[in-house]
C-alpha cells in the first residue's frame, strides 16, 4: 500500500457531516482573511497537539526538556484533561499529534489515552526517541490503534547520534525499532506508519544518504530529514549545518544569520490548529514551547471563549499585519 493510499484511507475513515463542515469552514475563513487582508474565523482547529508529559529522559541542547530549562510549570497530562478536550474538541477534529514537549511514551498512561482518543475515531500521531519502544512495549502500542509513529534518529553510528541525543543509547534504539517492526509484522498491523526522522546538524549531514539506507534497512514505511531549530542562530551555532539546502538559517550581508523564510504574513496553522500542554492551557502551536502565549484553559474555560477572545483575535491580526514581530514566528519554518 502506498503512503498516499494509506493516509487517504485514514482520513476517509475519520470524516463525518461535522468533521468535513467543519474543515471547509476553516478553510474558507483562512483564504478569506488572507486574500482580503480582513480577520475572519469560523469552525473550530482540524488538529491539536496534545502535551502527555515534559519529562524525558534524554538531555538534547537545543531542548528545553532537555536541558530542563522551562519558565512554565512542568508535569504529565491527567484523566481529567484528557476527557476534557475530548468533550471541547472531539466533534470537529480530524488529527491530534500526542505530543509536544518531553519523552510522550514517559507517560505511564500513553496507550490507554491514545485508545481513548481512538475510541472518537480521530487520527492520532505521537513522536519518541524509541528508548521506551521496548518489546514489552509495543503489541500494546500497536493494538492501540495509534497511525503514526515519528522516530528521533538523529544519526546512523553511537559516535555522531549521541553528539546531540545525549544520554541515550544507538545500539538500543536500533534494537526496539526492529523489534518493533517485527512485532508489527507478527501482528499483521498496517498500523503505525512508521517514520524515521532524522535532523540535519553540522556533525551529521554528511550521514543523509546513509539514514535512507538504514531506514530501508530496517524496514521503516518513510525516512524524513528535517532542518533544526536553534535557539542561538544569530552569530552563527557550531550546529548549524553547512549545506544550505538542509539550513533553516542564512548568513545576511551584515554577517549575521537570520531564517530564510521571508516570514509572509500568514500561517494556516493559526486558523487551524492548536497546541494544548499537559495542564490543558491553549498555545498558538509548536514554536511556542515555553508557553508564552497562552490564550486559555481547558479546563476552566469553555472553547468558544478562549478562540474568540480578544487576545487570540489580536494574535491572528499581528499575523496577517506584520508576523514578524512575534517572536516565535522568527524561528518558523512556515514559508521556507
Amino acid at each position: 500500500m502506498s503512503n498516499s493510499f494509506f493516509w487517504f484511507k485514514k482520513i476517509i475513515s475519520a470524516l463525518t457531516f461535522s468533521r468535513f463542515f467543519n474543515a471547509v469552514a476553516i478553510y474558507y475563513s483562512y483564504f478569506f482573511s488572507i486574500v482580503f487582508r480582513k480577520y475572519f474565523l469560523k469552525g473550530n482547529p482540524i488538529s491539536i497537539s496534545i502535551e502527555p508529559t515534559t519529562s524525558c529522559n534524554l538531555s538534547c541542547p537545543e531542548c528545553p526538556s532537555g536541558l530542563k530549562k522551562f519558565s512554565r510549570k512542568t508535569g504529565s497530562i491527567n484523566d481529567s484533561t484528557i476527557e476534557n478536550i475530548i468533550r471541547k474538541f472531539a466533534k470537529h477534529l480530524m488529527y491530534v499529534t500526542f505530543y509536544f514537549q518531553g519523552e510522550p511514551l514517559l507517560h505511564p498512561k500513553f496507550v490507554d489515552y491514545v485508545k481513548r482518543l481512538k475510541r472518537e475515531n480521530l487520527i492520532i500521531s505521537t513522536s519518541t526517541n524509541a528508548h521506551f519502544l521496548t518489546e514489552e512495549n509495543s503489541e500494546p502500542i500497536i493494538k492501540s490503534g495509534l497511525d503514526r509513529l515519528i522516530i528521533s534518529l538523529d544519526g546512523t553510528d553511537s559516535e555522531t547520534y549521541l553528539k546531540y541525543r545525549k544520554g541515550g543509547d544507538f545500539n538500543l534504539v536500533i534494537k526496539n525499532i526492529s523489534a518493533f517492526i517485527g512485532k508489527r509484522k507478527e501482528l499483521k498491523s498496517k498500523s503505525p506508519f512508521i517514520e524515521l526522522q532524522f535532523i540535519v546538524f553540522k556533525h551529521n549531514e554528511h550521514q543523509i544518504d546513509e539514514i535512507k539506507a538504514l531506514g530501508k534497512t530496517l524496514g521503516v514505511d518513510s525516512v524524513s530529514i528535517k532542518t533544526a531549530q536553534l535557539y542561538e542562530f544569530e552569530d552563527g551555532n557550531e550546529l548549524m549545518p553547512g549545506l544550505v539546502k538542509y539550513s533553516r538559517y542564512k548568513k545576511q550581508d551584515d554577517g549575521k544569520y537570520r531564517i530564510k523564510s521571508s516570514l509572509p504574513n500568514k500561517c494556516f496553522r493559526s486558523w487551524s490548529a492548536n497546541v494544548i500542554t499537559w495542564d490543558g492551557n491553549i498555545v498558538p502551536c509548536c514554536f511556542d514551547k515555553d508557553a508564552d502565549y497562552v490564550f486559555g484553559n481547558i479546563n476552566s474555560e469553555d472553547y468558544s471563549d478562549i478562540n474568540n477572545s480578544e487576545k487570540y483575535t489580536n494574535f491572528r491580526k499581528q499575523i496577517l499585519s506584520d508576523r514578524a514581530k512575534i517572536d516565535i514566528c522568527r524561528n518558523c519554518t512556515e514559508g521556507l
